[in-house]
C-alpha cells in the first residue's frame, strides 16, 4: 500500500470519527443508522495499524456497550486483537463472532458451507451473508492468523462450546413453548458469555 492510499484511509477513519463526534453532539448520544461506527476496524486492518484498531474498539465499547456488532466486524475485532498479542480476549471474540455467524469460519478457510437446520435470528446468520465477507485465510499477511485460528476452533473448548450452542440452536427452531424458547436463550447467552 502506497503512503497516499494509507493517507486516504486515514482521512476516511478521521472523517467517520468525526461524524460520529458531531451525531453526539447534536444529539446526545449517537445516532448511527447507517451504521459508520462498524467501518474502522477493516480500515484499521487495511493499513496494518493494529494498536489504532485495538483503541478504536477500546471507545467502541466504551460508547456502544450494548452492540453486538455484526459478524465480520466481530471477525476483525478477534484479528486486531490477536495482532496486539492478547490470546484468551482473541479466543472469546472468535467464540462470538462463530456465534453471530456460524458459516463465518467456514468461508475463512475456503470450506463448503453446510446449512446446518437450526434457528436462525435473521438474514445476518445464513450462509449468504457470508458471501459479501472479504477475509480469507490465503490472504498475504494472514498466515499466522489462521493458522491460530484454525486451533482455536479445533480446540476442545471451542468444540464443546460451539457444539453446545448449535444444540441450543436446534432445540430453538421447533421450540413452540415461550417458557422453553426463553430459557434456551438465556443458555445461548450464557454460554457466548462463559466462554
Amino acid at each position: 500500500m502506497t503512503p497516499k492510499q494509507i493517507e486516504r484511509i486515514q482521512t476516511k477513519i478521521k472523517s467517520i470519527r468525526a461524524t460520529l463526534a458531531a451525531e453526539k453532539r447534536k444529539y446526545g448520544t449517537y445516532d448511527d443508522s447507517r451504521g459508520q461506527r462498524y467501518a474502522p476496524p477493516g480500515l484499521y486492518i487495511q493499513i496494518e495499524d493494529y494498536p489504532g484498531g485495538l483503541r478504536y474498539l477500546q471507545w467502541f465499547q466504551e460508547n456502544f456497550p450494548d452492540d453486538l456488532g455484526y459478524p465480520d466486524f466481530l471477525f476483525e475485532w478477534t484479528l486486531l486483537l490477536f495482532r496486539a498479542g492478547k490470546i484468551d480476549a482473541a479466543e472469546k471474540k472468535a467464540f462470538n463472532t462463530f456465534c453471530a455467524n456460524t458459516y463465518l469460519f467456514d468461508k475463512f478457510f475456503g470450506n463448503p458451507i453446510v446449512p446446518i437446520a437450526k434457528l436462525e435470528w435473521s438474514n445476518l446468520c445464513k450462509p449468504s451473508f457470508t458471501d459479501h465477507f472479504k477475509y480469507s485465510s490465503t490472504q498475504p499477511g494472514f498466515a499466522d492468523f489462521a493458522q491460530w485460528l484454525a486451533g482455536v476452533i479445533v480446540s476442545e473448548r471451542f468444540q464443546t462450546f460451539s457444539n453446545q450452542y448449535i444444540d441450543i440452536h436446534k432445540k430453538l427452531k421447533g421450540e413452540k413453548d415461550q417458557e422453553i424458547r426463553m430459557q434456551l436463550v438465556l443458555e445461548a447467552r450464557a454460554l457466548e458469555d462463559g466462554f
